[in-house]
């Protein structure tokens, strides 16, 4: 493709261009990260919905791009000049790099949608029997490299590129055997983890958990997680050595996980990235006041960035407000007639809201469709729909025209900042419960877990929960 302004060169060579044409922009921003997740600039599209930029004093690694609320990594080194081209209704799938530099990029994005696919598949491929299991990854991940090896005979390429894309491949691989036993044996069974083949986590003798420079890969962050919960279940079951139901959202499991985390991790933005994310999924479950407490207190004690203090001492505040028996906060909402009303105002019988994002495309049509069918078997409850998106309401609309999802009870937020805060909202698959008087039943339930139908049964069971028939 061609662009319409001319890149000018110097003769320093710590710099590197780079520039885009987005399809179907959601609005005119584009914003670009450096190494550290930190904004170097926020730049509006031109006319042609394109852009381009000079990274100065570049410090050659994984930056990274958002727009519209999505998100994709970039590997720049000096004297790159990489642009690319997307269409935002297949945001990853479209993304096609072009430029000095675009070979590399255009081989980790193609790694980072093979790692989604067999993300996907993992589940089936966890029924195998261990061994099975441990040869079936492990020749994967020779089969990936051998790949990689293959496409560096055709031109060499930087050294950073070949760590970035090798442990981008060993570590995909590796997270899938932490995640394995949770998925093999089950919440019943994993009590077992302790019997699995000598030499299944032989890997674990070559974890660089202080690995900066892959702070920001998906992978590398997929396995720490899985990694901190499988040591945390083991040493769980060194201590309760008997068949009883693991619960990942204990105290006692949350704390295991931050203590492992302090204890193993030096790197401070690692450390304060893995902190935050295991204390918040466990205080935005259903605990007591109390708990969440004693949680947020065991976090700040551990966690010294500042900025995610505050915010988790937020996200507690907002909890206590979204107890059973509290009102729902009475937020503004938008509908798709551009009608403004609030969420009072639209509640008149059992109502389950549930949230989506324009950016998470598999999300939005598996929610809508769950729904369609728990409709038909709750048909006394009302289901509401509410989009978390900040952009403009043209990319709400078109999807919900795109797939049919009835117009009505689709709702979004008229400040979704505030809202998504105020309702601690930390991931889409959280739903609300309320009664007819919108108060609260349950302030976090997931509708396509198993047990969900049964969940919200027992909770219509009781008779001042429901208006008459």
């Amino acid at each position: 493709m061609t662009y319409g302004c001319k890149v000018n060169t110097s003769n320093d060579t710590d710099y590197a261009y780079v520039g885009g044409e987005i399809i179907n922009p959601k609005n005119k921003n584009i914003t670009i990260y450096n190494t550290d997740g930190k904004v170097i600039d926020s730049l509006t599209l031109d006319a042609n919905n394109r852009f381009i930029y000079k990274i100065k004093d570049l410090q050659p690694g994984l930056h990274s791009f958002t727009h519209g609320g999505e998100y994709q990594l970039i590997l720049l080194e000096p004297k790159d000049s990489v642009m690319f081209r997307l269409n935002t209704y297949d945001f990853d799938e479209s993304l096609v790099f072009t430029g000095e530099g675009a070979r590399k990029n255009n081989y980790l994005i193609e790694t980072y949608l093979s790692n989604e696919n067999e993300e996907s598949k993992l589940m089936r491929h966890a029924k195998m029997e261990p061994e099975a299991f441990s040869k079936f990854i492990e020749d994967r991940r020779t089969r990936e490299l051998l790949k990689f090896h293959n496409f560096l005979k055709d031109k060499e390429e930087s050294e950073l590129f070949k760590y970035i894309i090798e442990t981008n491949i060993n570590y995909n691989c590796y997270a899938n055997k932490e995640i394995y036993p949770f998925a093999y044996f089950g919440n019943n069974k994993l009590v077992h983890i302790k019997d699995l083949p000598e030499g299944f986590y032989d890997y674990r003798k070559t974890i660089d958990y202080n690995a900066t420079n892959l702070s920001r890969l998906y992978s590398y962050n997929r396995f720490l997680f899985s990694h901190i919960d499988n040591l945390a279940a083991q040493a769980h079951y060194t201590k309760h050595n008997h068949h009883n139901t693991f619960n990942r959202h204990t105290m006692d499991y949350t704390k295991a996980k931050l203590d492992i985390v302090d204890s193993i991790i030096s790197d401070v933005t690692i450390k304060n990235n893995l902190l935050k994310y295991n204390a918040q999924d466990y205080v935005s479950h259903n605990h007591t006041e109390a708990e969440a407490d004693e949680m947020l207190n065991y976090y700040l004690a551990k966690s010294t960035n500042e900025e995610d203090k505050e915010s988790m001492k937020e996200l507690v505040s907002s909890l206590k407000l979204l107890r059973q028996g509290n009102p729902i906060p009475n937020l503004a909402i938008i509908n798709y007639d551009n009608s403004e009303d609030n969420l009072y105002s639209i509640i008149k019988k059992p109502t389950i809201i549930y949230f989506w994002s324009s950016n998470s495309k598999m999300q939005y049509r598996n929610s809508h469709y769950k729904v369609k069918h728990l409709k038909q078997k709750f048909p006394y409850v009302d289901f509401v729909s509410i989009n978390l998106n900040s952009n403009d309401d043209k990319s709400w609309k078109n999807i919900i025209n795109n797939y049919d999802f009835p117009t009505e009870n689709e709702y979004k937020f008229k400040h979704p900042k505030k809202a998504r805060k105020v309702l601690a909202v930390n991931y889409l698959n959280k739903a609300i419960i309320v009664n007819e008087n919108a108060m609260i039943l349950h302030p976090n339930v997931n509708i396509f877990k198993s047990d969900f139908s049964k969940t919200l049964g027992k909770l219509l069971q009781k008779k001042h929960l429901i208006a008459k028939q």
